[in-house]
C-alpha cells in the first residue's frame, strides 16, 4: 500500500496516519523494522513517529516490542461514528422510504464490518440490525460489497484471519467459490445475501467507493418482499445514494 503526501500537508502527519494504516490492515502487530520496510523510511524516523503514537494512545507497544493500534483509537472512532451518523440518516430514510425496506451503512472495522446506521422498514416484520453488531464479511451483503473492492490478498488475508464460519446452509464457505463470487460482484457493482447471514432474509448491496474508509450501503428484509423486481428497483437507487454519500463526504 502505498499513501501519497496530500499536496500542501504536513509529511510527518501523513507518515504517522500511514502506520497506523499498515498496523490496522496486518493480520498481527508489527516489529519496527516491519513497519519501517512497509513505509520506506529509515528505522530511527519509524521509531520516532512510533514513539508519539504510542505516547498519545493511538498505538501500543506490547512486551514483545511489536507494535498494534491503541485504545485512544476506539475512543476517537466512536466520536466519528457519533458524527457521520446524521451525515448518512438522510440517506437511508430516503431508500427505507422507497424500498419499504430496512437501510443500512456498515464499514470495515479490521477485519469484520461494523453497521453504523439504519434507518427501519415501516412494515411490522423487518429486519433490525443493532449499530455496532459486527458480522463476517463473507455471509454479508455488506461484507461481499465491500470485499470486492480490496486488494485480493487483503481479501485472503481477511479469510485466514477470521475464517469462514457456517451462518446457514446458503453461507460461502469455500474460498475459491468466495473470490469467484467477488469478481461478479465486481463486475455488476452490487453484492446480494441470499439467506447467507440469516434464513428467510436477502439483501441488496453496493459499495461507498472513493472514500477513506471501505463501506456499504444496504436494503434487507424478508425475501418474500425483497424479490428479484425489487432488486431491480433498489440497486439503482442503492448506487445514487452511495454517490451522493461519498460527495459529501469528500466535501
Amino acid at each position: 500500500m502505498v499513501v501519497a503526501k496530500p499536496e500542501g500537508g504536513v509529511q510527518s502527519v501523513g507518515r504517522a496516519f500511514h502506520l497506523l494504516e499498515l498496523i490496522a490492515e496486518s493480520s498481527s502487530d508489527l516489529s519496527l523494522s516491519e513497519l519501517a520496510a512497509l513505509v520506506a523510511l529509515p528505522t530511527p524516523t519509524t521509531h520516532r513517529l512510533l514513539k508519539t503514537l504510542v505516547a498519545l494512545g493511538y498505538a501500543r507497544q506490547l512486551s514483545t516490542r511489536r507494535y498494534g493500534l491503541g485504545m485512544g483509537l476506539v475512543r476517537l472512532g466512536e466520536q466519528a461514528n457519533m458524527q457521520f451518523a446524521p451525515m448518512a440518516r438522510p440517506h437511508l430514510e430516503k431508500l427505507a422510504e422507497r424500498t419499504g425496506e430496512s437501510a443500512n451503512i456498515a464499514v470495515l472495522e479490521g477485519d469484520m464490518v461494523v453497521y453504523i446506521a439504519q434507518a427501519p422498514s415501516p412494515h411490522p416484520m423487518r429486519m433490525f440490525t443493532e449499530v455496532g453488531h459486527r458480522a463476517h464479511t463473507h455471509s454479508t451483503g455488506v461484507g461481499k460489497a465491500i470485499l470486492a473492492e480490496l486488494d485480493p490478498e487483503r481479501v485472503r488475508k481477511i479469510m485466514a484471519k477470521t475464517g469462514m464460519p457456517v451462518a446457514t446452509e446458503h453461507t460461502i464457505t469455500d474460498l475459491g467459490r468466495l473470490e469467484e463470487e467477488l469478481r461478479r460482484i465486481k463486475q455488476q457493482g452490487y453484492a446480494i445475501d441470499e439467506g447467507e447471514q440469516a434464513i428467510g432474509v436477502r439483501c441488496y448491496a453496493v459499495p461507498v467507493l472513493g472514500v477513506p474508509i471501505p463501506m456499504a450501503l444496504s436494503i434487507s428484509g424478508p425475501e418474500f418482499r425483497v424479490t428479484a423486481e425489487l432488486g431491480e428497483q433498489a440497486v439503482p437507487l442503492l448506487k445514487s445514494e452511495a454517490l451522493e454519500l461519498a460527495a459529501k463526504l469528500n466535501g
